[in-house]
Parts: structure tokens; sequence; C-alpha cells
């Protein structure tokens, strides 16, 4: 099992990244919060691994912290919940805003979150209410990263990867940009405002 990679970021294609760890490349997918505290290509990074091993496939996903890795693993133990789901999940909100949404059994917000219908987000109150009540939900510190060329397209591009429709995407990326905003920013914006 592969828990923990250190190693040249050498692609990063979200939700997609390859880390050249001596010479070898890892291919990762990750939660578009782990890519955006990410380092621009070229620099070291650490990732903790979750290792997927299928009938035919082989995957990893990466996370920044241990407690995301650990909600992703435990999202998945709910029926009706795959890994796409469980890094959307992560993608659209924070491990610590995620345990607040269930203690609080805000099934209308969690229901907001692409791939996750009434009856599952009942199912995570129900199931998971025990587990993230007692989960470390260490606060985040932020990286640095490179500005895009075409912010509002690379947030678009993102939403879509997690799940909304093109049309939906554009138009949360429209009413959330402002001026000035990097693709991070943006996407930041969007999925608050899908969440209210």
């Amino acid at each position: 099992m592969i828990g923990r990679l250190r190693g040249i970021l050498a692609s990063k294609q979200p939700p997609w990244l390859l880390i050249d760890v001596g010479g070898v490349g890892y291919e990762v997918e990750a939660p578009m919060s782990t890519i955006f505290e990410l380092p621009e290509t070229g620099r070291e990074i650490a990732l903790f691994v979750h290792y997927a091993a299928k009938e035919d496939t082989v995957s990893l996903y990466g996370f920044l912290r241990d407690a995301e890795r650990t909600l992703f693993r435990t999202l998945q133990k709910v029926s009706g919940i795959g890994a796409k789901t469980a890094l959307a999940v992560l993608s659209g909100t924070s491990t610590e805003d995620f345990a607040r949404l269930v203690l609080a059994g805000d099934i209308a917000a969690l229901t907001r979150i692409p791939g996750i219908g009434k009856k599952t987000a009942e199912r995570i109150i129900v199931e998971l209410r025990d587990r993230v009540d007692g989960m470390a939900l260490p606060v985040s510190s932020r990286g640095e990263g490179g500005l895009p060329k075409d912010p509002q397209a690379e947030a678009t591009s993102a939403l879509q990867q997690l799940g909304y429709k093109p049309v939906e995407a554009a138009r949360l990326v429209k009413d959330s940009a402002a001026s000035g905003d990097d693709a991070e920013t943006i996407l930041r914006k969007a999925l608050k405002a899908a969440l209210r």
C-alpha cells in the first residue's frame, strides 16, 4: 500500500496531479481544496495518499492533510457514495465546514454538493454524525500558486470536473467573479454561492 508520496510536482491538470518520485511519475487524483494549496510545478510536495485497487484499476488519491484523507475514507463507507462524490465533497467544503453541516443536520446545504441527493444527505447525517463529531479538523494554511492565463475559464472547467453542468458552472463563475480575482478565488466564491 502507498500511504504518502513526496516528490516533484510535474504537472497540475485538475483533478489530476503528476508527481515525480525518484524518476517514477505517479498520477494522483486530488480534491480542489488540495490543488489550490499546491505550489507551482517543479516544486517538491508531500501528499497523504489513499490507495484503491479494484478489479481492473488501481487509483491513487492525494490530500495535503490526514484529516481530509480520513474524511474521504469515511464518506465512502456511506451507501451510495464513491470516490468521485467524496472528492466533490472535499472540493466543495472544508472538513470543518462539512462536519458542521452534518452535526447541524443541514440536508439542504449537503444536497447542493454535486452527487448528493436528499436520500444520500440523510444517510450521511445518520451514519456520520458520531464520526465527524470526534474528527480532528485542523484549520488549513494557504499555499502559493501561479496566476492562470484565464481564471474564469479555469474556474468554470474546475466546476465541471466537480460535476456541475456547463451552463450552471458558467453562471456560478459569472456571478462570483470580480475584476482581478484568480481562479482559486472565483472557484471558492462559486462553491460558497452554490452551497447557500
